[in-house]
Formats: structure tokens, C-alpha cells, sequence
């Protein structure tokens, strides 16, 4: 079966428009360039814009990709929900339009759409015990961490119960953010022995820092002591300090790196698991 690209969007085909009325040129050459067919029309009259204001238009579509890249109001809000609102704007028995100036809360509530973003009700008490439980040790990493991680992102499945709920590091939770938990724990588990080496990195780093905390320290105590700044020990245990600093320069860099690859891992999953779901030619 052939695929077929329209010349409107989904919110005109809510109105009953016909593709075949409205021409898209960049629609026709991406159908062309594919293979595709393409249902629309071959000009394009300028004045058939439904939203007149070009600058009304950009808000609109600002709006709609802030709804597109939010994972907690497309749980929420249907899409079909959101283009009936979106027709109610436009046709100005919603007296409101989206407004670039103020949050995407704020223009959900102008467009008579609520949701709820205070998913996260977990409790001081709570966020301790699982700190206590898990010796505050990232479950996904082994670095130390104290972020209260939802298994089951609560944009998904709005469960805060002890259960839903482990320990992580700050840099696993961004990158996990609202990633399913079982497919974050497969892809997690194919690079253990890199996992192992951030947590070497860190303990590595942490004693360094400390050695060069103490020598700094000592270095201050001494200068006190001697009343003076230029002194053949002193400038020796400077010298000493700046190659104790450079190896953690040289050390955090390589710390950096690993992490990015790891990110861009995770990352590149996550976009491909999306991806392999979407049914969607476009």
C-alpha cells in the first residue's frame, strides 16, 4: 500500500478541509524525493491562510511544538483534544491566543486546557528512606547520588508508591528523564563494565581533590607561618600542586568524554525505540 502525504495538518483535517484544495510545495517535493503520494493541489492561493497574521501563525506553531516535546501534556491531553481548542482559537470563540511570552502552562489554561505537572509528590520522609535504603548509590550506575528516581517515569504511569521508586544519580535521572524503565535498564545493562569505570573515575577523582584540598591548605598554613609569599619550599609546593591539578584536569577530561558517549548511547536508543513505534509516516 502506497504511502500518502497531505498538503494540511491533522488540525485542518479536523475542519474537513480537502487536501486537494491546498497545495504544500515542501510537502510535494519530501512525497516526490520518497515516493510517496502526494494529495494536495499544485498552486497554492497565498490568501487561503485560515490564520491570517503571519505573526499569530508562528505563535500557534510554537505552541503546538511545545505540546509535541512535552511528555507529560501529551499523557494528559489528547491530540484530537488539543486541535479542537486550537480551531476554537483561530476562530475566535476562544478568546485567547497562544502567547510566546509566557510559559506553556500559562497558554494551556489560555486554551482551556488543563493538566497536572506537579506529578512528583514524594514526600521528605520518603526520599530519605530510599536515600537510607540504597546507601545513597545510583541503582543505575554505582556512582553516589541522592536523586529519587520514578521506575515508571509518573508521566506515564502517575505511581508513587515505594515500590515505583530507587535511587539515582543526577546525571542517570536526566538522562532517563520519562524513558520507559524497562527499556532503560536493557540498555543500561549492555554497558555494565563502562558503568564500572565512571564509578572508578569518580572514587579516583574524589581522592585526588581531597590530596589537593589538604596541600592547598597546607600551603596557606605555611605562608602564614613564614610571613612571606616567594620561599624555595613554598615554590616547590606549588609546583607539586599544579602537577597534582593537572592530572585532574587530564583525569576530568577523560571522566567528560565517557559520560558524553554514554549520554549520546542512551540518547540514541531512546530516539530509536521511538522511532521503531511510531506508525506514522510523518
Amino acid at each position: 500500500m502506497n504511502p500518502k502525504l497531505t498538503s494540511i495538518c491533522d488540525i485542518c483535517i479536523t475542519r474537513n478541509l480537502n487536501p486537494e484544495d491546498y497545495a504544500n510545495d515542501a510537502v510535494a517535493a519530501f512525497a516526490q524525493s520518497l515516493l510517496y503520494t502526494f494529495v494536495g493541489a499544485k498552486k497554492q492561493d497565498q490568501s487561503g491562510f485560515i490564520v491570517k497574521n503571519k505573526k499569530d501563525r508562528k505563535k500557534y506553531e510554537a505552541f503546538l511544538q511545545d505540546y509535541d516535546g512535552n511528555e507529560i501534556a501529551r499523557q494528559q491531553i489528547k491530540r484530537s483534544d488539543l486541535n479542537l481548542a486550537v480551531i476554537k482559537s483561530e476562530d475566535g470563540k476562544l478568546n485567547y491566543v497562544p502567547n510566546q511570552g509566557v510559559t506553556f502552562e500559562q497558554n494551556l489554561k489560555g486554551m482551556d486546557l488543563e493538566i497536572n505537572f506537579q506529578l512528583n509528590e514524594v514526600d521528605f520522609i520518603d526520599r530519605e528512606r530510599i536515600r537510607a535504603k540504597y546507601k545513597y548509590r545510583c541503582q543505575y550506575c554505582g556512582r553516589r547520588g541522592r536523586s529519587v528516581d520514578h521506575k515508571d517515569p509518573v508521566s506515564l504511569s502517575h505511581n508513587n508508591s515505594l515500590d515505583n521508586l530507587t535511587l539515582a544519580c543526577a546525571e542517570c535521572n536526566r538522562i532517563k528523564s520519562d524513558m520507559p524503565y524497562k527499556l532503560f535498564i536493557q540498555l543500561n545493562d549492555q554497558i555494565s563494565e563502562i558503568n564500572k569505570k565512571l564509578v572508578k573515575y569518580e572514587d579516583a577523582l574524589g581522592t585526588l581533590r581531597e590530596e589537593f584540598e589538604h596541600r592547598r591548605r597546607y600551603l596557606a598554613a605555611q605562608v602564614h607561618l613564614k610571613g612571606v609569599i616567594n620561599d624555595p619550599e613554598l615554590n616547590a609546593i606549588r609546583k607539586q600542586n599544579k602537577g597534582l591539578q593537572d592530572a585532574i584536569d587530564s583525569l576530568q577530561s577523560d571522566y567528560d568524554d565517557l559520560r558524553q558517549t554514554r549520554k549520546m548511547y542512551f540518547d540514541t536508543g531512546w530516539k530509536l525505540a521511538r522511532i521503531k513505534e511510531n506508525k506514522d509516516i510523518i
